[in-house]
């Protein structure tokens, strides 16, 4: 099971969404057990691993781990299986954070706008007062400055955008390493 080989992958699109049927904030820390790590550690490293090939490491059987598996996804725990896409082999050389000051009563608006781009990959409400926190995958100088001047600025609500055009990654990761 091996690492990305680009330092500037970044985790984009994901195949295959599971529900969480676990209330939002909820704790299962205490129901998990050493093979329930394991088998995490395994899934987040590549969770195209098979089932058989996990069993193999946690000494259980291909069915044991897919019902663990199963109620990982159930309880909430695993919350979606994803793909890495190298950004600069699909033409996004930019990658840039916003840190977006918008007046209080627009906050909500802005980030569902903002949710919706295909050129922002996250979008994140802060601490701060109403500040908003995108990272965003573009093509060059020119369409981070169109972005920039026709979407950010074109929107209600907009006090203050600082760009942070990513220089070097030195780690990438979506949800939790274990």
């Amino acid at each position: 099971m091996g690492k990305p080989a680009h330092d500037s992958q970044t985790f984009l699109s994901n195949m295959h969404s599971c529900p969480a049927d676990s209330k939002p904030g909820s704790t299962v820390e205490a129901v998990l057990d050493n093979t329930d790590w394991q088998i995490l550690e395994l899934l987040a490293e590549n969770s195209r691993s098979p089932y058989a090939e996990v069993g193999r490491v946690v000494g259980l059987s291909r069915s044991a781990v897919a019902d663990r598996v199963a109620k990982l996804i159930n309880m909430g725990v695993i919350e979606r299986f994803t793909v890495t896409i190298n950004p600069e082999k699909i033409g996004k050389e930019i990658s840039v954070f916003f840190e977006i000051q918008i007046e209080p009563n627009r906050l909500e608006e802005v980030a569902i706008v903002l949710a919706k781009r295909k050129e922002v990959t996250d979008v994140y409400q802060m601490t701060g007062s109403s500040t908003l926190h995108c990272h965003g995958l573009l093509k060059d100088g020119l369409e981070l400055e169109s972005f920039t001047r026709e979407v950010l600025y074109a929107l209600p609500g907009i006090k203050d955008v600082l760009t942070h055009v990513l220089l070097r990654r030195f780690k990438s990761r979506i949800g939790i390493r274990i």
